[in-house]
């Protein structure tokens, strides 16, 4: 699936770009209730500029990947609304069909599968135990079992660098360094439509579409919102550093817990 430009009818629409759309299989999709829009139980605003958009119905994607030792047929390559990153359906030997998300290079036609000792190759996945150093690969289980959860957006790709123990060391996307247990699944290769980061809505009412709201800057508010906001005519802030709404440093202030379950495991700190 590859992203198309718009024919150039007006200003909007002349560097704006489309994906093409595709039908979902129906036992593979259900409706999601996306009523919050930003808000908490009490209908408070808590995440800003969220709200709108098209309705979606979600994709079951198989990030487990455990129909072991199965092969399956790539048959369609299909866009998401879900996720940046592509997905393509499976048509498994035994009759079963599963969505994964589309590695880089993979064309429909191709095989793939999943288990303990399979080939080194796009679209397989195994544990990384019986992965050699230097594999890319993405849809990383952090807990055996649970699906992948690491690397899973357009053009992700992770680095397997170490062994050591009943650990490996991975290179993720961030840059960041860390442990995972060697029994964890990841498949082989990089996630597809790399060129995501280059698509170019257009227009405001494309950003509109995808459940964001407008953002307005802190400058151009009232006091009364904003700490930036105030003064006559084109003012400065008025401040040593900017300023969240809430008087938090903001353009870098690190959000992580500073005592987080998972800190022993990371070895270098993301960028």
């Amino acid at each position: 699936m590859a992203t198309h430009l718009y024919k150039t009818s007006s200003p909007s629409t002349r560097k704006g770009t489309i994906d093409r759309k595709s039908n979902p299989r129906n036992h593979l999709i259900y409706g999601q209730h996306r009523c919050n829009k930003g808000r908490n139980a009490r209908g408070i605003i808590t995440a800003r500029h969220r709200g709108g958009g098209h309705k979606r119905l979600y994709r079951k994607i198989d990030f487990r990947r455990n129909e072991k030792d199965i092969s399956g047929r790539i048959v369609t390559i299909e866009y998401d609304p879900n996720r940046n990153a592509s997905i393509c359906l499976i048509h498994y030997g035994d009759g079963e069909k599963r969505y994964i998300l589309h590695p880089r290079g993979a064309i429909i036609g191709d095989t793939i599968v999943s288990g303990t000792e399979v080939p080194i190759s796009m679209g397989n996945a195994l544990p990384l135990t019986n992965m050699p150093l230097g594999t890319s690969i993405h849809n990383i289980e952090v807990t055996l079992g649970k699906g992948g959860q690491l690397a899973r957006a357009a053009g992700a790709v992770a680095k397997l660098i170490a062994k050591e123990g009943k650990s490996a060391t991975l290179r993720l996307p961030s840059g960041e360094v860390r442990l995972i247990s060697q029994n964890c699944l990841a498949t082989i290769g990089q996630v597809g439509n790399v060129e995501a980061k280059l698509k170019s809505l257009g227009r405001a009412g494309s950003k509109c579409w995808l459940g964001k709201r407008p953002v307005v800057r802190g400058v151009v508010m009232n006091p009364v919102d904003h700490p930036h906001g105030g003064g006559e005519g084109r003012a400065p802030i008025g401040k040593k550093k900017p300023v969240t709404p809430w008087g938090h440093p903001t353009l870098g202030r690190r959000s992580r817990k500073r005592k987080k379950y998972s800190d022993s495991s990371i070895l270098r700190r993301r960028k």
